[in-house]
C-alpha cells in the first residue's frame, strides 16, 4: 500500500505565498503520477495541479496557471506546490493524491491514494 501525507497549509493575507508538500511511502517503485487537488466548504473537490511520474510534464487548472507551480523530487518521493499570489478563492483543504498509471492526470477517478488534507486559508 502507499502512504500519501502532505504538508505546509497556513494562514497567509491576500498576495503572498506558501510552499506545499508531499511525501507518499510504502510501495511508490512504480511510475507514479502525483497530482493536488482542493476542496473548499460546500464545494465539490477540484483539480488544481498534476505532475507526471519522470517531473519532465505537468498540468494546470486555469484558475491557478501563472500563479502555481508543480515540482518533485523524484528521489524522495516528494512533490511540492509553490503557491504564489494568493488570493482568498485560493481557500480550501488541499489533497495530495497519487496513480500508479504515471502520466499527467487531471480527473479525480483516476487517483488511488490520497492524504489526509492541509488546510489553506487565504484572508483579505
Amino acid at each position: 500500500q502507499v502512504q500519501v501525507v502532505e504538508s505546509g497549509g497556513g494562514m497567509v493575507q491576500a498576495g503572498g505565498s506558501l510552499r506545499l508538500s508531499c511525501t507518499a511511502s510504502g510501495r511508490t517503485d512504480s511510475r507514479y503520477a502525483m497530482a493536488w487537488f482542493r476542496q473548499a466548504p460546500g464545494k465539490e473537490r477540484e483539480f488544481v495541479a498534476t505532475i507526471g511520474y519522470t517531473g519532465r510534464l505537468t498540468q494546470y487548472s486555469d484558475s491557478v496557471k501563472g500563479r502555481f507551480t508543480i515540482s518533485r523530487d523524484s528521489a524522495k518521493n516528494t512533490v511540492f506546490l509553490q503557491m504564489n499570489s494568493l488570493k482568498p478563492e485560493d481557500t480550501a483543504v488541499y489533497y495530495c493524491a497519487a496513480t500508479p498509471f504515471g502520466l499527467v492526470e487531471a480527473a479525480a477517478s483516476r487517483y488511488d491514494y490520497w492524504g489526509q488534507g492541509t488546510q489553506v486559508t487565504v484572508s483579505s
